[in-house]
């Protein structure tokens, strides 16, 4: 065999990731509020990007593109099509907007900060004060301390009875239940502030907590030699305790608001798409930037492509806002043509789907419609719901088609909200009710989906 060197022209393809294509995946991937922030940061790096705050007017922003378009190498016409078929509205902002103090909303109080300001009239100052304030700063967000007394003790090199009599105080406060050192601790510190409470209730919380977690009733009941119908007077007493006393306040509480990505209206007997960018800012390039590449002195070589690849930069990231824009309403108007019967029936009406079916549809890859539906929201006429929710998996049913799980799921609350709390329905017998629905599915799947949807086994269910 004879061996040698030699060159040889040769065309192969190739994909290769770009710095412009991984951002326009990032993009995609973005919800409304993550996108805003990104622009923001976007508008901080890129000085010829600049929010456009005029009134668009159509005829002046495709004049000027054409201009724009005879200087440089970038398709601006392209990056900044129109979008009013994909439900974009543009409307000038307002040049004046009236203060108002409703537009300021104060940071809720901490929990650290609601039991300082009742130690502070309970012990104006002196050294409890001091020991209080400690206690205090080592109580975590749900309500517990987390410093025994002894550390404590030696830190202020006091004995521990003086530290636990700040203690005592300290689990006096509001919330009910707060400085306890265990559930235990913190049930107990709670059913003594009630009125009348059961007899048997704290000797329940004492030792037979874990039983009644599980439902074991009767056992509860031939230990402490009391009536089944007494454990679950007692029972029902505990349940309204709190377990975690410090989660109303601070950052546990902080209320979290959906701004939906996407809404669906009904306008006659059709529903209308509209992808919501009324929270991100409508991009530009700064008029500066353009007068200046038009000059051929402008500046020297090196400045000029500085600006060049900040004006392609701008242009890439346009453009991909846009093509996020146009894959969210293409790829939400094939769902909603899948699920029609949702918008009108709701939850029980949902279809299995999946996202090979949306893909196929449409044209796409699965890990497009996947990366466009990812952290994302729709407001329907039914509620708003995330965009995965109507990626269901089915299970057959008698007729030859299948049954969405969320349907199902619906189906399984209806027959646990219906049952009778002294003998509830066992997983098999809802597998056989929903069987008697045509439905067919086995005794492991209702218990998947119970679980899922956070219902309790039958056993802890049932009242006596």
């Amino acid at each position: 065999m004879r061996m040698g060197m030699g060159l040889h022209l040769e065309q192969t393809q190739k994909l290769i990731m770009t710095p412009e294509l991984r951002q326009a995946i990032v993009i995609l991937q973005l919800s409304t509020l993550e996108l805003t922030q990104f622009i923001q940061q976007q508008l901080l790096e890129n000085p010829v990007l600049e929010i456009r705050e005029e009134p668009y007017d159509k005829e002046a922003e495709v004049a000027e593109q054409k201009e724009e378009t005879e200087t440089f190498d970038v398709d601006w016409e392209e990056y900044f099509q129109d979008g009013s078929d994909l439900g974009y509205i543009r409307s000038p902002r307002e040049e004046a907007r009236e203060y108002s103090y409703e537009n300021y909303v104060s940071d809720s109080i901490t929990l650290q900060e609601h039991l300082l300001q009742q130690l502070n009239l309970a012990l104006p100052h002196g050294q409890k004060q001091k020991i209080g304030e400690f206690l205090i700063g080592n109580i975590d967000d749900y309500g517990y301390l987390q410093v025994s007394l002894a550390e404590t003790a030696r830190y202020f090199q006091l004995p521990e009875d003086e530290i636990g009599e700040v203690l005592q105080l300290i689990q006096s406060f509001d919330p009910s239940g707060v400085g306890a050192r265990d559930l235990v601790e913190c049930l107990l510190i709670q059913l003594n502030q009630v009125n009348g409470c059961h007899p048997d209730a704290a000797e329940i919380i004492r030792h037979h907590l874990k039983d009644l977690g599980d439902g074991r009733v009767a056992k509860i009941a031939r230990s402490l030699n009391i009536s089944i119908q007494e454990v679950q007077e007692a029972a029902d007493l505990i349940r309204t305790l709190d377990p975690k006393p410090g989660r109303r306040f601070g950052a546990l509480n902080d209320i979290r608001y959906i701004v939906p990505d996407v809404v669906v209206e009904r306008v006659g007997k059709e529903y209308v798409v509209l992808v919501n960018d009324t929270a991100a800012p409508r991009l530009g390039v700064n008029p500066l930037y353009k007068a200046l590449m038009r000059r051929d002195t402008c500046c020297d070589t090196e400045t000029r492509k500085f600006i060049e690849s900040k004006l392609n930069a701008a242009a890439w990231m346009i453009k991909s806002i846009e093509q996020r824009r146009l894959t969210l309403y293409r790829v939400v108007t094939a769902i909603i043509d899948f699920q029609r019967d949702f918008l009108v029936k709701g939850v029980k009406a949902l279809r299995p789907l999946t996202l090979r079916q949306v893909a196929e549809t449409l044209g796409m890859h699965e890990s497009t419609v996947s990366r466009a539906t990812a952290n994302k929201y729709i407001q329907t006429p039914q509620g708003v719901f995330e965009l995965k929710f109507f990626f269901a998996s089915g299970v057959n049913n008698s007729s030859g088609s299948t049954t969405s799980s969320e349907c199902i799921k619906k189906m399984l609350q209806e027959l646990v909200q219906g049952e009778n709390t002294l003998k509830p329905y066992a997983d098999q017998e809802i597998a056989n009710h929903l069987k008697r629905q045509g439905i067919q599915i086995s005794r492991r799947t209702v218990a998947k989906y119970r679980n899922e949807m956070g219902i309790l086994s039958a056993t802890k269910r049932r009242r006596y």
